[in-house]
């Protein structure tokens, strides 16, 4: 019943042509389909980049629903499954140049908007994609399968732009520009390595989902299959190291949560019978670097009225509570409380 229904419902080969004619820049329409995915690409750009300075999830929605970058890496995909070099170097070439394009585009329309309007703390537009973890690679594997199966079935096609937003790929590298052009360079490194983790999910599930679906299968040469094969076994440690940075980082992220809210609690102790309040704290290793865990740059924005603690105090709690060193910067906002009506008893 099982095989019955495998075979119901195998890819057919007479929707190979219609795949290809999608995916690769080729024949009569050529410069068109490139002139086409050229306007697509730099529009989805300039919506996803000032999409993510707004904070604005529903335009960076749009962006991700054009997503003209996910016909190269399909083409890419179905490349490596029917064991064409050429075609695979071609669309690779593809999505090196359209990222690179992606990433210049953001710098230079992001260049002269002040990072305090960016907001790199508070946009989560930008947190979010600036420290990937491995979730986002469990999610662009399920995303890439999906993807590939609805390409191959031209019945259910309506379900690509939900495929689009779930995996996301001009976001990231918008992230990257504009991370690039303000000299945010562990921000925009976490942004590509996005890019990337989702770019190699969609070739491993993509493809796998492919080959298993029944595309080529006995259809290639020999020198085809082996091609194929090596082309396979690039992508699985690609995507073995890729999951080893999203480990690590996930587990970098983890230890910056536990200092942060260290810190915090060393600031609520400080304040304890104080009438100052926490306004905001932030933790950031220095020197900034991936492997760093401290020494860290701490900022402690507090607001209130009367004497303040003393700030030595603070810093010896907050560093018996890390156990690292820290340089504390304390920036205190006087607060004026009025109330209307006032209280019974007392003139206003």
């Amino acid at each position: 019943m099982l095989s019955e229904w495998v075979e119901k419902n195998r890819f057919d080969p007479g929707y190979l042509p219609v795949m290809e004619k999608k995916l690769f820049f080729e024949g009569e329409l050529r410069l068109r389909s490139m002139t086409n995915y050229i306007v697509l690409l730099t529009l989805a750009t300039v919506i996803a980049t000032y999409g993510v300075i707004s904070g604005s999830t529903a335009t960076v929605i749009g962006a991700m629903i054009i997503a003209p970058l996910m016909t190269p890496i399909m083409a890419t995909t179905l490349a490596i499954v029917m064991g064409s070099s050429t075609r695979m170097t071609q669309s690779v070439l593809v999505v090196i140049a359209s990222t690179i394009y992606v990433i210049v585009l953001a710098v230079l329309l992001s260049l002269f908007i002040s990072p305090v309007i960016i907001g790199f703390g508070t946009n989560t537009e930008i947190t979010t994609r600036i420290s990937p973890d491995l979730l986002a690679l469990l999610v662009a594997l399920a995303s890439g399968a999906a993807g590939a199966f609805a390409i191959s079935r031209e019945d259910i096609g309506d379900t690509l732009p939900g495929v689009a937003i779930a995996i996301s790929l001009i976001p990231p590298l918008s992230v990257t520009g504009i991370a690039l052009s303000k000299a945010r360079w562990l921000d925009a490194g976490g942004a590509l390595l996005l890019f990337t983790t989702n770019f190699l999910a969609i070739i491993l599930a993509g493809g796998a989902v492919l080959y298993l679906s029944g595309i080529n299968m006995g259809w290639v040469s020999s020198e085809e299959n082996v091609r194929r094969k090596h082309a396979v076994e690039i992508a699985v440690v690609a995507v073995i190291i890729v999951g080893l940075l999203l480990g690590f980082n996930g587990y970098r992220t983890l230890e910056h949560e536990r200092d942060l809210y260290l810190a915090r609690s060393s600031v609520e102790e400080w304040l304890q019978g104080t009438p100052y309040h926490i306004r905001e704290v932030s933790l950031q290793y220095l020197p900034e670097d991936m492997l760093a865990l401290g020494p860290a740059a701490v900022t402690v924005a507090v607001a209130g009225s009367g004497d303040i603690p003393d700030i030595e105090r603070l810093a010896g709690r907050m560093e018996e509570n890390l156990g690292y060193p820290v340089t504390l910067e304390l920036r205190v906002r006087p607060e004026e409380i009025e109330r209307y009506p006032s209280p019974k008893g007392v003139s206003p």
